[in-house]
């Protein structure tokens, strides 16, 4: 039933002209268990990994639909580098054999990927080999996401990233 009120939602945003096709995007997670760091505070190493990237390809699949219909980004990460560092709960004062992710100015945010950028006809328009992003003033600056978002300060890191690099391409209203 809930299957058959989305199909009938969708298609009546489709009719009306509401649903409009985003750009494809394909991203590739290269050897992750090789990450800087990627650890859990409390969770299978696994488990966690998947949980994380899963979560940022959302999120750049996201970010991707205000480039233009028929456009296609892809993306091969190379390194990633949670904000913080975990550390043993009885180290940062609990009382428990718990780990916890500690977030402290050092400790920033990174990823390290390649990109490509193409059009409708498979035209490339924009292209890197090795971007290397950081971001050194991550607690300093306004931040949209709420405090209990999951990888908020990573989110907020390619949400900058991408509005400066594709605002050429972006669509207005999308």
């Amino acid at each position: 039933m809930k299957t058959l009120l989305t199909i009938l939602t969708l298609s009546t945003l489709a009719a009306s002209g509401h649903v409009q096709a985003k750009a494809d995007v394909e991203v590739t997670w290269h050897e992750p268990e090789n990450y800087t760091d990627i650890r859990a505070a409390n969770a299978s190493r696994t488990k966690f990994r998947e949980r994380t990237t899963k979560e940022l390809q959302e999120y750049i699949n996201e970010l991707s639909e205000s480039l233009p219909d028929g456009y296609k980004l892809t993306m091969t990460v190379t390194d990633l580098d949670l904000a913080g560092q975990v550390w043993p709960g009885s180290f940062v004062g609990l009382n428990s054999a718990s780990d916890v992710r500690l977030i402290k100015r050092i400790d920033i945010p990174r990823i390290t990927f390649e990109y490509k950028l193409m059009d409708a006809q498979g035209q490339t328009l924009k292209q890197e080999e090795e971007v290397k992003l950081k971001d050194m003033s991550f607690q300093d600056k306004h931040n949209p996401f709420f405090d209990s978002e999951p990888l908020r300060y990573e989110k907020n890191m390619l949400r900058e990233w991408f509005r400066d690099t594709f605002a050429e391409y972006e669509v207005a209203g999308k």
